[in-house]
């Protein structure tokens, strides 16, 4: 169930055949098969359920490990704006043809949860709050990365606004292109964590998630969602597009 009514500010989208969804239990597998391979024993790596359950349980044991290691104040590697890759690529779990266009004056970013303060909020009043930049490395599980430059608020700056409780375990974002995924509070209120408006030094272009995306620098791509329409603070695990179909939940680098 959504939490908006995505009608009153989505563009409609071309109607296109949707990209067969990889097998992304392959992942997982690939992943975690070094690692499970004693615990498995002479099981071969398919779609029985006892398979599934230990490479699930290396996983959520990887998720703990990195968690428990994630430092709140070491920063991921930072550039110089001649290191900025020409044409920041477009990625998503879709076709470039199908990308979203949302309508930034009746847009509202809505809250809920573990919240104080459950206002929506608007561009303009989003643009109103305090703006940091970066250049950054986003990294993709698929293998490539590119360096972009980023601003907008300091998701920390943000929550602590709405009267978000900081001590609850889970955010989770809702998108306008149907895609949803969540992170840990101490990732959330990292100090490189932003909800970033635009890309350099120009809102953002539909392609890379207008009218906000959440850029967390120490974490892959695909921890970072773009047309955020709704954020709810938690303490529910959430889950997300990708980690429900095997992708390790924590994911940081």
């Amino acid at each position: 169930m959504t939490l908006f009514d995505r009608s009153r500010q989505l563009v409609p989208a071309p109607r296109e055949t949707r990209l067969a969804r990889p097998d992304r239990r392959l992942f997982l597998r690939g992943g975690l098969a070094a690692a499970g391979s004693l615990a498995l024993g002479g099981c071969d790596l398919s779609d029985n359920p006892h398979v599934e359950n230990v490479l699930g349980g290396f996983s959520r044991l990887n998720d703990r490990v990195q968690g428990a290691l994630f430092g709140g104040t070491r920063l991921a590697p930072t550039f110089e704006v001649a290191d900025i890759t020409p044409d920041f690529p477009f990625n998503a779990y879709y076709p470039a043809s199908r990308i979203r266009v949302i309508d930034g004056a009746t847009w509202k970013l809505e809250l809920s949860g573990l919240v104080s303060d459950r206002t929506p909020w608007t561009l303009d009043r989003l643009r109103a709050l305090p703006q940091e930049g970066q250049i950054t490395r986003h990294v993709c599980v698929e293998g490539w990365s590119a360096i972009g430059q980023w601003s907008g608020v300091p998701f920390r700056t943000f929550l602590e606004r709405i009267g978000a409780d900081l001590t609850a375990r889970y955010v989770r974002f809702d998108c306008g292109d149907d895609y949803w995924t969540s992170i840990d509070m101490p990732s959330a209120v990292h100090p490189q964590t932003i909800l970033a408006l635009d890309y350099a030094g120009a809102p953002l272009p539909p392609k890379y998630g207008f009218p906000v995306k959440l850029r967390i620098p120490t974490k892959l791509g695909f921890k970072n969602p773009k047309h955020i329409m709704a954020i709810t603070v938690t303490n529910e695990y959430p889950g997300g597009y990708w980690e429900d179909q095997g992708y390790n939940w924590f994911s940081g680098l």
